[in-house]
């Protein structure tokens, strides 16, 4: 299977039933998250971010978590928020969806993991949100309505 070929459901329905939740959490990630974290055009103005610019104490907060997050604190800090704000573009688009997912799953699994572990079901929630539409998204790509669906169909 070629990495952006979606997978289609038998009805057009099915397919805009998978896509909402990945369109909203795409852009809830690229607008919030990721933006707060990283410099995107719409990111806050109080954040003085440059474009992909990591806030400056998100690599601290990374390095917190020990082990290899120690010895290259900027790198993960960088690929997690670039997976949060870029990534969520491109789950809100639905291009590359299987790329974006797969970032995003790995991101939302060190959230979970060594960010918000000890604080409870209520501090990873948002965290499983994102990591259930990525594995979806993994397995299905983008769907009927992504702009995946459309490339693949225009070049084969």
């Amino acid at each position: 299977m070629i990495l952006a070929q979606p997978v289609l459901m038998r009805h057009w329905v099915q397919d805009a039933l998978v896509a909402i939740p990945r369109i909203l959490c795409g852009y809830a990630l690229t607008a919030s998250f990721g933006s707060d974290k990283f410099g995107m055009p719409w990111s806050p103005g109080d954040r003085n971010l440059d474009l992909f610019e990591v806030v400056y104490w998100f690599p601290q907060d990374v390095a917190e978590f020990g082990g290899i997050f120690a010895l290259y604190p900027v790198f993960f800090a960088w690929m997690g928020a670039f997976s949060e704000a870029v990534g969520g573009i491109f789950l809100a688009l639905e291009v590359q969806s299987r790329i974006a997912a797969f970032l995003i799953l790995c991101t939302m699994l060190v959230a979970i993991f060594f960010q918000k572990g000890g604080q409870g079901l209520w501090a990873t929630l948002p965290a499983l949100g994102f990591l259930w539409v990525s594995m979806y998204t993994l397995a299905l790509g983008s769907g009927r309505f992504g702009l995946d669906h459309f490339l693949f169909k225009y070049f084969n």
